[in-house]
């Protein structure tokens, strides 16, 4: 089984599918990390030499590859929904949850985040409603499930998930969810 985590930057992905991995007792990938491990410097240091073109290139055959992979939790950069052939294959080859913020959420959370390039810009607020409108109806368009990540704490998030696993039967029998309301 594959878990696919899609969203905005600064939407939980990370901290949610590390959780989400050790409950479900499978891998961790972080799909920007293993870009990074394989070009030898940062994502935005690759991005202001190559161009996004190259970029988003690297990322479709990264994310190919690792959706074709054992079993695992994935996250992807917020701009893998971009092209249309990573939005099929992310849908076709796992289970694909979009953790869903606004972008006033997403720029409390980011507001003092200095290593986010999308983010440095004059007006970091108006940046996110930009990617949330272009991006949104995409992350929708990929994901089976849409959990939204505005109150409740990460464990709320990890239980929702793999609830919504359980449902779908795509957990394994093994996995006990326990539902705990928080906030």
């Amino acid at each position: 089984m594959k878990v696919v985590l899609i969203g905005l930057p600064g939407a939980g992905k990370s901290t949610v599918g590390r959780q989400l991995a050790r409950r479900l007792q499978v891998p961790f990938v972080d799909s920007d990390a293993v870009i990074e491990d394989r070009i030898g410097c940062t994502i935005r240091e690759f991005f202001e030499r190559e161009g996004e073109e190259a970029f988003r290139d690297l990322e479709e055959a990264v994310l190919d590859e690792l959706t074709q992979g054992p079993p695992c939790v994935l996250s992807t950069g917020g701009g893998a929904v971009l092209r249309p052939l990573n939005r099929q294959r992310l849908r076709a080859r796992g289970r694909v949850f979009y953790l869903r913020s606004t972008p006033e959420e997403l720029y409390r959370r980011l507001r003092h985040d200095r290593t986010r390039p999308l983010l440095q810009v004059a007006d970091p607020l108006q940046r996110l409603r930009d990617l949330y409108a272009v991006r949104d109806p995409l992350y929708r368009e990929t994901a089976h499930y849409v959990i939204e990540t505005g109150r409740p704490t990460v464990a709320t998030l990890v239980n929702m998930i793999l609830m919504q696993l359980e449902l779908g039967d795509g957990a394994p029998p093994s996995v006990q969810v326990q539902a705990q309301a928080h906030g």
